[in-house]
């Protein structure tokens, strides 16, 4: 097939099966890459020249796991990832991934090891099946790339089997027990706002740390959800701000009450600011801080959160559940599917239902009545 020179040392031509194969010398030795595309293989030419500039080149038949996971990490993660995805990732290789499997080498690693290493991280280390499939998903990525690659003939954690994950029981708050929770905030709670503001909106909680001023629209009652408020995971990481979970803004539709405590929370900010002078500091404009500027951590809110809960009776409730409370109130006060899935910035309708929608029998006695007052009307 015709052969073209690439960009730099080498060549790429069109294999007779449709494939693309690429050539070029690396650290003076001649390389085959193959690829389903043209750019794959192109890509993979010039990372394995910068590579080799960088003196990080190594052979795949000679590296090892550790050693992949570390320049796949360093040129695939990092360059397009959010910083706490990468760091993430980075924690679960250290931590996992590489103290059980990380001398193997590369192009020998097999489903059986892997499989060994899942059962492990069950039966020995006690890891959550949630956990062990987070595991999974990075280290499939990994070996996904290798493949792509063709550093290896196929993706071994394709044959692995993962524990079973079992969806957690969503637990909301009552309607007695709404009552009683915002009670028991109006007694000197100082994330009092904070807390009403999660409940009637469904916003997450790094979200709700992180809503900015110049996100609340007073003029069309508004809400843009479009950050959040992160922490570095190394030991005394700072925090930042990032994109909502996944990356998506979206726009709330907030009740009057909603926009008159931000208001609120608005006027007593000014006053803090004039009272403080330069002594306030409120680096990311966030709507809710301490009285000096600084914002509210999402730790400080969870076990502040905790405190009120249990004054209720609900120790076992998480700062999560005032989420799960909005989106299962927004429904039984009769908020189609749609909206409920939008202001949640759910992907899909359909993953909304999957959620919620087994969790009220008064939404299932309402359209029960609905019918009948429907069957009464066409009888008559």
């Amino acid at each position: 097939m015709k052969t073209r020179n690439a960009k730099g040392n080498g060549s790429v031509r069109q294999r007779e099966n449709g494939t693309w194969e690429g050539r070029c010398i690396i650290n003076g030795k001649r390389r085959s890459f193959y690829g389903e595309r043209q750019s794959d293989v192109l890509k993979a030419m010039r990372a394995a020249q910068k590579a080799a500039d960088d003196g990080v080149f190594f052979e795949p038949a000679k590296v090892d796991l550790a050693g992949w996971l570390d320049h796949w990490l360093r040129e695939y993660v990092k360059p397009s990832a959010k910083p706490l995805t990468f760091t993430t990732y980075q924690s679960r290789v250290e931590t996992h991934i590489k103290p059980a499997l990380g001398r193997v080498k590369l192009q020998q690693l097999n489903a059986t090891q892997i499989q060994a290493f899942y059962n492990d991280l069950r039966t020995e280390q006690e890891l959550s099946p949630k956990t062990i499939k987070n595991v999974h998903g990075i280290l499939h990525k990994a070996l996904d790339q290798a493949l792509k690659l063709r550093y290896i003939g196929l993706n071994a954690a394709d044959a692995c089997t993962l524990p079973r994950v079992e969806k957690k029981e969503i637990k909301p708050l009552t309607e007695a027990e709404i009552a009683a929770f915002l009670a028991a905030i109006q007694e000197d709670e100082p994330l009092r706002d904070l807390f009403t503001v999660a409940l009637f909106t469904g916003m997450r909680e790094g979200e709700i740390c992180g809503l900015s001023w110049d996100a609340v629209n007073f003029r069309d009652g508004t809400i843009t959800v479009k950050q959040q408020l992160c922490k570095e995971k190394e030991k005394g990481g700072k925090h930042y701000i990032a994109t909502t979970k996944n990356d998506k803004a979206r726009t709330l539709t907030v009740a009057p009450f909603v926009m008159d405590i931000l208001f609120n929370v608005q006027r007593a900010q000014c006053a803090d600011h004039l009272a403080l002078g330069l002594a306030w500091s409120n680096e990311f404009n966030l709507v809710f801080t301490d009285k000096t500027g600084r914002y509210i951590v999402p730790q400080t809110a969870l076990k502040r959160f905790k405190a009120a809960a249990t004054k209720i009776g609900r120790p076992d409730a998480r700062f999560h559940d005032l989420r799960h409370t909005y989106a299962v109130t927004a429904l039984q006060e009769g908020d189609d599917v749609k909206t409920v899935q939008q202001n949640l910035g759910h992907a899909t309708a359909s993953f909304t239902l999957d959620v919620y929608g087994h969790v009220s029998e008064k939404m299932k006695h309402e359209s029960a009545a609905r019918m009948q007052a429907y069957f009464e009307k066409i009888k008559a």
